[in-house]
């Protein structure tokens, strides 16, 4: 079942403080067109600059992550996107008037409840999602941290932390449907150390911070006058610490709220790979770092996933669309000449076919018989017979496809006996008076062997 992207259904504001800035900060979230993504744009800058939301922007993770670009940049987005994504949002522009996102209560809670009452409204494009076909895994061995992706029908997550912490050990958070996102993750807040904090505000850090904004976790033995003194840096009334270790200026949520937190920063910073996620996401000590790495990793498969370049899936088990009879039906060629066996995929714009490669091959008696590699023109000839099926297979009638043009041919590596040939061929405009335009590539595994575009006059034969 398709699934259409959404957007708002309207605007709707939000505004506060930025934690390390201290400055007010307004946001407009605006509904925006299909395949826009998620962008944010500086409107107090004079050219009112829009920023994607992507990982190749990633410029800073020590504190939030910040992406920046052309000089320009937002900070502290994480929470904005976790909201969007878990809110089952794909397409929304983001005015903001400062570089930083608010803080507001360190969740996701309050963006959450805007878009609630803002609404969601269906689009008519069909969805697109990165499904996790194989394992993808990083890791960094000197933090710990291992993000593996792996596949699953839908998008959900199981997050570990771990902290040499008396109070705040290991703790384990899970997801198994976005639908909970409202509900199970959103109003989990950040998270930090009472060491950390001088040394943040000592460093210009935290300026728009204070113990309401975050989880703020004791794990070693402070006296009241040390608290005062904090508290009194952050312009904040007096705490006291709580038997298990945690500030009483506020009151855990949830037992695992820290690892649910966590959970959320993975939703946010993985919104920046700029595809929706079919798959399972198992995060052990995530951070923004690792976050945005795996990522990074993630948008490079996208990439490659919409390449003409990545070798089409071939699974032997699966009846083909057509067997060699009914290629036969539509092409001309025969024996030797008859270059594809089967075809496994047909869509709008591409064929991919098989060429199965024996030693019984009769060119191979000659090309060359102490080492047999398959003639670089039959790799091409191959790549036009796939299009001539593809050109013909709605035609009524005997129809033929002969060469006009051949350019850009490239031979990358050899094809011998017992390889498997995967061409996919792509139609690169539109057929115009019996003109068809392709782009041709043989595959064996993930390896192209050879490419080329050329041009076909499609005849028709009496």
């Amino acid at each position: 079942m398709t699934i259409k992207q959404k957007t708002l259904a309207k605007e709707f504001s939000i505004s506060g403080k930025g934690l390390h800035t201290n400055c007010l900060v307004n946001m407009t979230f605006k509904p925006a067109p299909v395949n826009y993504g998620f962008k944010f744009q500086r409107v107090d800058l004079e050219e009112k600059p829009v920023i994607t939301a992507s990982a190749n922007f990633v410029v800073d993770t020590s504190r939030g992550t910040v992406i920046e670009n052309h000089g320009t940049r937002v900070s502290t987005v994480e929470h904005s996107l976790a909201a969007l994504t878990g809110m089952d949002l794909d397409n929304v522009h983001i005015e903001i008037d400062n570089e930083e996102v608010p803080i507001l209560d360190g969740s996701a809670r309050f963006f959450v409840e805007a878009i609630e009452e803002a609404g969601i409204a269906e689009q008519e494009a069909d969805r697109e999602y990165f499904v996790i076909t194989e394992k993808i895994v990083y890791k960094n061995a000197k933090t710990g941290s291992e993000i593996v992706a792996l596949p699953d029908n839908e998008y959900n997550l199981n997050v570990l932390i771990s902290f040499n912490s008396s109070v705040l050990n290991n703790q384990f958070a899970t997801l198994d449907s976005l639908s909970d996102f409202k509900n199970e993750i959103a109003n989990c807040r950040t998270f930090v150390f009472l060491h950390e904090l001088e040394f943040l505000l000592k460093n210009n850090l935290v300026k728009g911070g204070d113990m309401d904004s975050a989880i703020v976790i004791m794990d070693r033995p402070v006296v009241q006058e040390e608290l005062d003194r904090i508290a009194d840096l952050f312009k904040h009334k007096r705490v006291e610490v709580k038997s298990h270790g945690i500030l009483n200026n506020v009151d855990l949520q949830y037992e695992n709220e820290c690892a649910r937190h966590k959970l959320l920063d993975v939703i946010g910073d993985l919104a920046l790979a700029g595809k929706r996620i079919k798959g399972r996401i198992v995060a052990t000590k995530p951070g923004h770092s690792a976050n945005t790495e795996f990522a990074k990793m993630l948008q490079k498969a996208i990439q490659k996933e919409q390449s003409t370049e990545k070798s089409p899936v071939y699974n032997p088990n699966v009846t083909p669309l057509m067997d060699v009879n009914r290629i036969k039906e539509l092409l001309p060629h025969r024996f030797p000449f008859l270059l594809v066996d089967k075809v496994i995929e047909i869509q709008d714009t591409y064929l991919v076919g098989v060429k199965n490669v024996t030693v019984n091959e009769p060119f191979f008696q000659g090309h060359f018989p102490e080492e047999p590699v398959m003639p670089g023109v039959l790799l091409v000839e191959a790549m036009a017979q796939a299009g001539g099926i593809f050109v013909l297979r709605n035609l009524e009638g005997k129809y033929a496809t002969y060469f006009m043009k051949i350019d850009n041919v490239k031979f990358r590596k050899k094809v011998v006996p017992g390889d498997t040939i995967i061409v996919k061929v792509i139609l690169t405009s539109p057929i115009r008076r019996g003109i068809a335009e392709m782009r041709g590539l043989c595959f064996v595994g993930d390896a192209i062997v050879a490419e080329g575009d050329y041009m076909a006059q499609i005849i028709k034969l009496k």
